[in-house]
């Protein structure tokens, strides 16, 4: 069986030409000598004929790019990117920042000694000394940074399912 493979891959190499000129010219010994290679080299041959006459490449339809593209029409279209963009956590996450400013305005006003004389003078102008190691040593500034990070996957886990419920409600 493998001396039978070799046989044809050998003589259909020497029918395609990319055999060397020693291996040529043992192959057209051999079929010159040997039923067998004779008998072969005649069959591939009649075969190599029909293959290269015998096959004719199919044409698409001349409305295949039409076809393809009113397939393509009939699809889900992705709306603009406004859509994406959901108001409300924007307007969120900006109200977040303003109170942040405010409340660090506030306490800020709340630190100055307002006993002063009306005639201000900025170099007496005192701000009691604040004391921020109780707000920020690890364990209270680890929990709230906790509870900020779950907050956070809170709000992105809601704004991802009714993005993902408007998209499938979309399509039907």
């Amino acid at each position: 069986m493998t001396n039978e493979n070799n046989i044809d891959e050998t003589i259909w190499n020497f029918i395609d030409g990319s055999l060397k000129a020693e291996e040529k010219s043992f192959v057209e010994n051999m079929i010159d000598t040997n039923n067998e290679w004779r008998n072969k080299h005649r069959e591939l041959l009649e075969v190599h004929q029909l293959m290269i006459e015998g096959i004719e490449l199919e044409q698409p339809s001349m409305r295949f790019t039409q076809n393809v593209m009113e397939e393509i029409s009939r699809q889900f279209i992705v709306p603009a990117a406004k859509k994406y963009l959901n108001k409300n956590i924007i307007r969120g996450i900006g109200l977040f920042f303003l109170i942040s400013i405010v409340g660090m305005l506030v306490y800020t006003f709340g630190q100055v000694d307002w006993s002063q004389p009306s005639g201000i003078d900025m170099s007496q102008l005192s701000i009691k000394k604040s004391e921020y190691s109780f707000f920020l040593n690890n364990s209270y500034l680890n929990v709230f940074i906790m509870v900020n990070i779950l907050l956070g996957l809170m709000m992105l886990d809601m704004y991802l399912t009714r993005k993902k419920n408007s998209v499938k409600h979309s399509r039907f």
